[in-house]
């Protein structure tokens, strides 16, 4: 009974955190870029109660007795699912079409890779217009260094192609490549980035690094759409299933914990 009080009590931690996963969720379905993410389980230790080989007159059993001692959390993984394009109509909001990431540079020399296209023009170190996102971060080209123009330019006139090449209109007023481009980039394993933040991802041993798609010819290429967004990949209504389930399978468990105890119970008052 000792035993089911623990098991019980794990299973109550586990949901809480499931439901703070599902809660967080729900928070970011308006966030740009965001990808949803889903707790998985695992089962604890089990306890072995009576070998397969072994009983009381020595007999052969095909089976043995084994009691699990509960659950835990074992990863909490994101969905890396295209969300829908939101049209915004802003030259500097990007979306991408495809599995690639924008990237951008922090404050602390790292790079960062996204999904989130809000980018705007901003005054560079250099006196030009530096492409940033929105927490005045820069945007890296497809060789990983910030987008920076020079004091010529006119934020009004610049356009991105579906590559990412970036475009200028020149004396006769026709869009040119100016030989810059937005970077693009995919991973071996999306899902082994470590979340910075709620639509910012760092490389890690799991994720492979990263891959330009430049570089690899047998990538996938994505397109980018100027004047969208992507929208978060959060499905509402599944996640309000979800959180039914998960308040229902706490409610079993704070039920098992109350049987274990009443037994517990009886089992002190049969002395008098």
């Amino acid at each position: 009974m000792v035993r089911a009080l623990w098991s019980a009590a794990s299973g109550m931690t586990s949901q809480q955190t499931n439901v703070d996963v599902i809660a967080n969720n729900l928070a970011n379905v308006n966030t740009t870029g965001y990808k949803t993410q889903t707790a998985q389980f695992k089962s604890l230790l089990y306890q072995t109660l009576q070998s397969k080989t072994t009983t009381a007159n020595g007999e052969t059993k095909p089976v043995g007795a084994q009691v699990g001692l509960g659950t835990r959390i074992s990863s909490i993984s994101s969905v890396f699912k295209q969300g829908n394009m939101n049209a915004t109509n802003i030259d500097t909001d990007f979306a991408i079409d495809g599995q690639g990431f924008f990237a951008v540079q922090g404050l602390d020399g790292d790079t960062y890779y996204t999904r989130d296209g809000s980018f705007v023009w901003a005054l560079g170190p250099g006196g030009g217009v530096m492409l940033c996102n929105a927490e005045g971060l820069p945007v890296l080209d497809s060789t990983g260094a910030p987008i920076e123009l020079g004091e010529e330019y006119q934020t009004s006139k610049i356009t991105i192609d579906a590559s990412g090449e970036v475009c200028y209109p020149d004396d006769q007023n026709n869009s040119q490549k100016i030989g810059m481009k937005i970077g693009l980039y995919q991973f071996t394993n999306a899902g082994g980035l470590e979340r910075a933040s709620s639509s910012r991802y760092k490389i890690t041993d799991a994720s492979g690094e990263a891959m330009s798609e430049d570089e690899f010819d047998n990538l996938n290429k994505s397109t980018i759409r100027q004047g969208y967004l992507e929208a978060s990949n959060v499905q509402v209504v599944d996640e309000m299933v979800n959180l039914i389930v998960a308040q229902r399978a706490y409610e079993m468990n704070s039920k098992a914990i109350q049987a274990a105890d009443d037994m517990m119970q009886q089992a002190n008052n049969l002395r008098r």
